[in-house]
């Protein structure tokens, strides 16, 4: 099993079509899990287009059990078929919790191998039948989803039918309850085009309940059934009971319980002594100067104030190479703007090497800071290549980025390495990437504030406002907006509880007014 959010289907795609001719001897699960609503997510593209488009079943369940009980048969069904199973979830389904029925556990043996070129090579000679033994699979896949009771229809009402899958299964019941019947479908692609048919004879109207794309209603108006869906229904964004309510222009419900105060609107910000701070400090002072191509991971909020640095984020490693194009326009335009990338250090194993290459390959002249935090802090604080460990714990070689960036090829005079806690050697470094005329390379170190080997290290370290220097000018506040600064009627003050002594207030007050305490 390869579990992934849609993004990561984007990338696995390339190794996800040609596996698909190949087969699944044994089961092979993808999982794939979309975020409508973008909750933390650039975009919100509806990877159900997948499964046709690599012409793989899918499954989508609509709750905790059937996430068990779905990833299960996805692995039965993907050894009968032998075809991989695309398991596609949504971020409610994802994010909820409920009581699950176990079942004992099914020892499965290791299959027999055996070397077989037919089978496992894709060469365009052995292909070309393959794509006919696909083809001839989802006739029998589209025969199975009509029996299967992955599919399942509940019949109530049938002055209004409803059709739909995972997460808006729970939204549909919760509107109509029993005042309506359900077509549910589990198993969504070959969608079960006879089970459809049948259903919708059997209801005065039809609704197609689905988040983002009409990939359901396309293909139930494809058979010639009308139907009612994004006629009404949005083309975005998560769905709600209440959403659904006032598309189909039914009545609203009361909320049982309101809030007496809403909580004030907090503008995403670096954590607490996060290392991401020193560095884009400095680099805010060559705003206006400068095009800032930016990455995946909690760097990007620097493109919020008081830093307002980054000027693009397109995907994992986009800032290497967006910022390569970006250099090669800027020798046309004359500009007179240099061009800086960041990344951080897992987004750079990840994806960012290869972009590192044809900098040096094609004779970029970027500077690239590639920000060392040891963690990969946005997604959960996994280990990466750089760590020494993996994601199982255990010790394993750690790969040194200088090293790595040598090995690519980027001349060693023009490797730094700094300390972003130290923001005279920081500036200094920056200036010497702004300045420097061929690639540049800065790797920015200090781990993540939040590890635990930090917060142990750093315990008992942190600044204190000293009153009788403090002239509340707040320059360490505006400069900074760090989390443990705030200010009250008495003046600036540093929450203990939040700061970790990283001193970087302490080196921009110009009155030296914060001291550091504990060591």
């Amino acid at each position: 099993m390869a579990a992934m959010k849609h993004f990561g289907m984007n990338v696995a795609s390339d190794a996800v079509f040609p596996s698909v001719y190949i087969g699944a001897t044994g089961g092979l699960v993808y999982v794939c899990a979309d975020d409508p609503g973008m909750n933390s997510s650039g975009t919100e593209p509806d990877s159900r287009h997948f499964a046709p488009h690599m012409k793989m079943p899918m499954l989508e369940p609509a709750d905790s059990q059937e996430c068990k009980d779905f990833t299960k048969r996805a692995f039965e069904l993907s050894e009968q078929f032998d075809t991989p199973f695309m398991l596609r979830t949504t971020v409610r389904v994802n994010h909820g919790s409920s009581i699950v029925t176990l079942e004992d556990r099914v020892e499965v043996p290791v299959k027999h191998y055996e070397r077989d070129i037919m089978k496992n090579t894709n060469i365009p000679a052995l292909a070309r039948n393959k794509h006919k033994t696909v083809e001839e699979r989802l006739v029998r896949l589209q025969e199975f989803s009509n029996e299967t009771d992955l599919n399942r229809v509940e019949l109530h009402d049938t002055k209004i039918g409803v059709i739909c899958a995972g997460i808006c299964y729970q939204y549909a019941r919760e509107v109509f309850g029993d005042g309506a019947s359900y077509l549910k479908l589990g198993f969504t692609y070959p969608m079960p085009d006879r089970k459809i048919r049948e259903f919708a004879a059997q209801v005065d109207k039809l609704y197609v309940l689905e988040e983002l794309d009409p990939f359901i209603e396309d293909y139930v108006r494809g058979l010639g059934i009308e139907c009612t869906g994004k006629a009404v229904l949005p083309l975005y964004l998560e769905y709600s009971a209440d959403i659904i309510r006032r598309a189909l222009g039914l009545p609203g419900v009361s909320a049982a319980y309101e809030a007496p105060v809403q909580a004030p609107v907090r503008p995403a910000s670096f954590c607490a002594g996060c290392p991401h701070r020193g560095i884009y400090h400095e680099i805010s002072k060559y705003n206006g100067k400068i095009v800032a191509t930016g990455d995946i991971g909690c760097y990007a909020l620097n493109i919020n104030p008081p830093f307002s640095v980054t000027h693009t984020q397109i995907d994992m490693g986009g800032s290497i190479t967006a910022g390569h194009g970006f250099e090669r326009v800027e020798r046309f335009a004359q500009r007179g703007l240099k061009v800086f990338s960041f990344i951080g250090d897992s987004t750079f194993f990840h994806s960012g090497i290869t972009g590192l290459i044809n900098a040096v390959y094609n004779g970029a002249k970027t500077s690239i800071f590639i920000l060392d935090n040891s963690t990969t802090g946005m997604t959960g604080h996994q280990d990466n290549p750089v760590t020494g460990v993996t994601l199982m714990k255990d010790v394993t070689t750690a790969v040194d980025i200088k090293t790595l960036v040598l090995g690519c090829g980027v001349k060693p005079e023009n490797v730094r390495t700094v300390d972003p806690y130290d923001l005279k050697a920081t500036a200094a470094v920056v200036k010497e990437a702004y300045e420097a005329e061929d690639l540049f390379v800065v790797i920015v170190r200090q781990p993540c504030a939040l590890l635990k080997s930090v917060i142990a290290h750093r315990k008992g370290q942190h600044c204190r406002v000293n009153a009788d220097k403090c002239r509340s000018c707040k320059v360490c506040i505006n400069k900074t907006a760090c989390p443990a600064l705030t200010v009250g009627e008495n003046g600036v003050s540093i929450s203990t509880e939040d700061c970790n002594g990283c001193t970087i207030c302490q080196q921009i007050c110009p009155f030296g007014a914060i001291e550091k305490e504990g060591e």
